[in-house]
């Protein structure tokens, strides 16, 4: 398999698809571009929304099991607990950027989510895999409780179009935001890290545990898509239809049992064709730039809202885009990304950001 200095560079490769996917998703919404733009435009956008995002914190997951794994397989006590530092360093130090940028406005922040992640698999990571996979059904099926049970849109601003939360630096209103109705709460997204570090633990350099996974990923994604359309069409009628797609739409508002499946089904399928890609193209400059830019996606996300963002609303075009617009900046902006991180790592061996968060946390 290919890698760069022991890494598994499939997984980079991976990591900057989600990238940018994040970046058709998240320039979409802020722009308001959601349905302005052909049929087949709007239907492309709607794959991304929620995919991209679960392939980023699965492949969180499998970095943090290759990262542990020496420890864990050696049954090494001492080490276990260095590596739990440095991931609760690292869970602090997202928690605070995160923080960060929801201060400047951009509410719909996923690292200080992806901090209290870390957080939370730092203390499984010596758990056995059953009692993990255990642990991820629990909390999908206590997400899908709260969701029955509770008003998830309360705290958000419905004149704001869901923009804004109301409260959200309260403790009430954080805790709740966090856990069950923010945009990427524990309850379930945590699940996603779960699976990551599970599949993380498996060889990849195996042909066939590849092909079991892709396998797997494929009978869930289509068995799932599947099904929600099978549950909507035949209870919407004693239902209705918005209580129907409430309870078996696959998308990531809500983020119910089906979403999880479908999505993780569609992170298993990006996950090894990105495998494969990297080790047939092991030469390819376009593919080696763009596994460059994986590297540093922690550097892009930022930059995506501190510069992209502001870049759009200094041409005066933040606001009523249309779809083809969007996607036409997002190439531009990853295209642009692409370039800097192959350009920065001929000095460098990480990017600006996260040279930062290694110097903190060592």
């Amino acid at each position: 398999m290919s890698k760069t200095k022991g890494r598994i560079t499939g997984l980079d490769f991976a990591r900057s698809l989600a990238m940018f996917g994040m970046f058709i998703v998240n320039f979409t919404v802020i722009t308001g571009a959601e349905t302005n733009g052909p049929n087949w435009l709007v239907r492309l956008t709607t794959l991304f929304e929620g995919h991209a995002s679960a392939l980023f914190v699965l492949l969180a997951g499998i970095g943090i099991a290759l990262m542990t794994r020496k420890a864990r397989e050696g049954h090494d006590h001492q080490l276990i607990g260095d590596m739990r530092i440095v991931i609760w360093k690292r869970a602090l130090f997202l928690s605070i950027a995160g923080l960060g940028l929801y201060m400047v406005g951009w509410t719909g922040d996923i690292l200080h989510y992806y901090g209290v992640y870390l957080f939370f698999i730092g203390f499984l990571i010596s758990f056995p895999k059953k009692v993990l996979l255990i642990i991820t059904i629990v909390v999908v099926m206590i997400a899908q409780c709260i969701q029955l049970t509770f008003d998830v849109f309360v705290g958000w601003d419905p004149g704001a179009l869901y923009m804004d939360y109301v409260g959200f630096w309260t403790i009430k209103g954080f805790l709740r935001n966090l856990f069950f109705n923010g945009y990427h709460p524990i309850f379930p997204w945590f699940a996603f890290i779960l699976i990551g570090f599970a599949i993380g633990s498996l060889d990849f350099k195996s042909n066939q545990i590849r092909r079991k996974l892709l396998l797997v990923g494929v009978i869930i994604l289509f068995f799932t898509e599947a099904l929600s359309k099978i549950l909507i069409s035949q209870t919407s009628s004693v239902l209705t239809m918005e209580v129907a797609e409430f309870l078996f739409n696959t998308g990531p508002i809500l983020p119910g049992i089906l979403y999880i499946t479908s999505a993780g089904g569609s992170a298993l399928i990006i996950l090894i064709a990105a495998l494969y890609i990297t080790e047939r193209f092991t030469k390819s400059k376009l593919v080696a730039s763009i596994i460059a830019s994986g590297q540093m996606t922690l550097t892009h996300y930022i930059a995506h809202i501190l510069i992209g963002v502001s870049f759009l609303e200094w041409i005066g075009r933040a606001e009523h885009q249309s779809l083809t617009f969007i996607y036409s900046f997002c190439i531009v902006f990853y295209i642009v990304c692409i370039l800097f991180s192959t350009l920065w790592q001929r000095k460098f061996s990480r990017g600006p950001v996260e040279c930062l968060m290694r110097y903190l946390t060592k």
